[in-house]
């Protein structure tokens, strides 16, 4: 089972007392995977269809508690790459109920209501069963483990975009695109996704999600410090080399006992400890200077190194 199908069949099992949101919930399960069918001059059936079970059975019974309407379940093999069951729940003759869950604009018209119902949006807990039914219909998430992103997958850009404004009331920063003949809303950000399970009512998954967030960004964080340490030890033992180069030239130049005091004294200590850095060498000397000083004194080696070699 996919992460998305482990949200969706945990989701399934919660289910709201109030009527109004129970509404929006169908409403919008009905709206992102349903399909209307005309029947004549006057008669419309509803076909709903998901891969998971959960969904299927709360669709089911969300249509007995709110309408007292016993609906027809078939089970097919799905075909292509998706082998597992799909199931179709058929509502025959529903106009009233389009009518009733705002997804079709008024009785004698058969146009589609290409916005998020304004009849849900007036109370604070049914933009949120909205929020919920719309990712039972039509929504995914991916594991965590590989990346941070959650989509809505659509067929109207204007019902995606209306959608996407419904989800920024909650500050989310989701963002609609075109993938084939679909309209994606999606979100990103790891946080904003956290959000997302939090107001749908995903909190056993939100803990799992924010679980594996917070060992990765330790993995990283450890990480970052590991290559930069790996950097700085790197630069340390090439700048030890290079500096050794300089010593030993000078050396054969004109001897490291002809140089001045304190650029001897660094000289040998940096021969005896070729794997300290600046920062240990300052300390060490007599007396203690800082790490701006030790370069310092080695720049004047090399300095004094091309001033001999300009001399010859």
């Amino acid at each position: 089972m996919s992460f998305s199908s482990k949200i969706k069949s945990n989701l399934s099992k919660i289910t709201y007392d109030s009527k109004c949101c129970q509404r929006a919930e169908l409403s919008a399960v009905i709206r992102t995977s349903g399909a209307i069918t005309l029947r004549g001059f006057s008669d419309i059936d509803i076909t709903i269809r998901t891969e998971n079970a959960s969904v299927a059975r709360l669709v089911f019974t969300l249509y007995k508690k709110i309408y007292n309407i016993h609906t027809e379940l078939i089970i097919r093999k799905g075909s292509g790459v998706k082998k597992g069951n799909v199931y179709e729940i058929v509502i025959e003759n529903t106009q009233n109920i389009l009518l009733d869950l705002g997804i079709i604009a008024n009785e004698n018209s058969f146009l589609i209501n290409n916005s998020v119902p304004k009849k849900f949006m007036d109370s604070e807990c049914c933009p949120r069963a909205y929020i919920r039914g719309a990712f039972l219909g039509c929504g995914s998430v991916l594991n965590p483990e590989k990346g941070y992103h959650l989509e809505f997958s659509m067929h109207s850009s204007n019902f995606a975009e209306d959608f996407a404004r419904l989800l920024n009331i909650y500050e989310l920063n989701a963002k609609v695109i075109a993938r084939k003949s679909n309209f994606i809303v999606y979100i990103k950000e790891s946080e904003k996704i956290v959000d997302v399970l939090n107001i749908i009512g995903a909190h056993k998954t939100l803990l799992d999600f924010e679980n594996v967030r917070i060992i990765k960004e330790m993995r990283n964080n450890v990480n970052r410090i590991v290559n930069c340490e790996t950097a700085n030890l790197s630069k340390t033992v090439n700048a030890s080399y290079n500096q050794i180069e300089n010593i030993k030239m000078l050396d054969e130049l004109v001897g490291l006992d002809s140089l001045p005091n304190t650029l001897k004294e660094l000289a040998y200590l940096r021969l005896e400890n070729e794997e300290m850095s600046l920062k240990e060498l300052g300390e060490i000397m007599n007396p203690p200077i800082g790490k701006s000083g030790v370069n310092h004194r080695f720049k004047k080696m090399e300095k004094l190194i091309h001033e001999i070699l300009n001399r010859e």
